[in-house]
């Protein structure tokens, strides 16, 4: 099967030819038919994730037809040439957190494209408890955004609470799925981009949100909670200083830069900043039940498996509408 490598800090993917693995007891083997361009690829490219298992293949946002079953697949066992999609955070070693149903992991044992090898590939194994059917109406190209920007989006957005007034900082892959749940679900959004992003802004407003403008503007209105999908650490006390009293910040990201000394004066009120670290199997079942009644829409931009070091610099640059996406229709043999 051909792959594209990640080899190191600075060093751009090359594409290789691997044998095509063997799934273990609890996988099954994917033919992948397309794979989201998650900005936390970026991070592992960028070193800002410390741990990744090289040579690596990343990629998690996975749409793949189940092509073998490892032996200790029981119960509803996926059938040869079904969809699957991924959720590429497979965590073990979790502790309850305190007064929530979720829980928290404490040791990522696996995770999909950075401890093991992910979608950037014509074929990879995933533990069968973390692939779920996809709905209908969406091809493959399509449904990939659902998976990590719409999951840990919608994550994201169920730690808002039932706030009424959403801002959104970063309006990219996550950011224009979610805002489609909560404008669905009669919430008002507001959205926050690069200054001077003109392009991200309108396509907000097509999507229907009620204002949008840069990051460095005050909304018209207080937040009743703002979710920060974009990792800029100085953003958190912008983010504070939009909502509400009794408002909540909720940081989307795997990664984030240094947030700067703020006034507890943002912080006092009790407003709070929480962070989203995982998703559980539960959060993947609503969330795709969600979509398939929702008929959500995802922007994306193919690119073909070779492309992916483009892809990658195209988000780097902001300069994707929606998601980037790989497909494997030219990569196939």
């Amino acid at each position: 099967m051909r792959a594209m490598i990640f080899e190191g800090t600075g060093r751009p993917l090359r594409l290789v030819e691997r044998p095509v693995p063997e799934p273990g007891p609890e996988q099954v083997l994917l033919r992948v038919r397309a794979c989201g361009v998650c900005r936390t690829d970026l991070h592992i490219i960028d070193g800002e994730l410390t741990q990744p298992r090289l040579p690596l293949i990343l990629g998690h946002e996975i749409v793949g037809s189940v092509e073998r079953v490892g032996s200790a697949v029981t119960g509803a066992r996926p059938r040869a040439a079904h969809r699957r999609a991924l959720a590429g955070r497979d965590l073990r070693e979790c502790v309850p957190t305190v007064g929530q149903e979720a829980k928290i992991c404490v040791r990522w044992r696996v995770f999909t494209g950075y401890r093991i090898d992910g979608g950037y590939a014509e074929y990879t194994v995933a533990d069968h408890r973390y692939c779920f059917p996809l709905p209908d109406g969406y091809d493959d190209a399509h449904a990939a955004p659902l998976l990590c920007a719409g999951l840990i989006g919608y994550r994201s957005y169920r730690m808002a609470g039932d706030a009424r007034r959403i801002g959104l900082y970063g309006f990219g892959a996550a950011a224009h799925i979610i805002a489609q749940v909560a404008l669905h679900q009669g919430r008002e959004v507001y959205a926050f981009t690069r200054p001077g992003d003109e392009a991200a802004q309108q396509f907000a407003r097509e999507l229907g949100v009620q204002w949008s403008g840069a990051s460095d503007r005050v909304p018209p209105v207080p937040l009743d909670a703002a979710i920060l999908f974009a990792p800029v650490g100085a953003l958190v006390p912008t983010a504070l200083a939009a909502v509400r009293k009794g408002g909540r910040v909720v940081c989307a990201g795997i990664h984030m830069s240094q947030i700067p000394t703020f006034s507890y004066s943002l912080l006092w009120g009790e407003r709070s900043i929480c962070s989203v670290a995982n998703l559980t199997r539960q959060d993947g079942i609503e969330f795709m039940a969600a979509a398939a009644q929702q008929r959500l829409v995802t922007s994306v931009e193919t690119f073909p498996l070779v492309a992916a070091n483009e892809a990658l610099a195209r988000l780097r640059c902001g300069e994707v509408k929606g998601a980037a996406v790989l497909t494997m229709e030219q990569a196939q043999t």
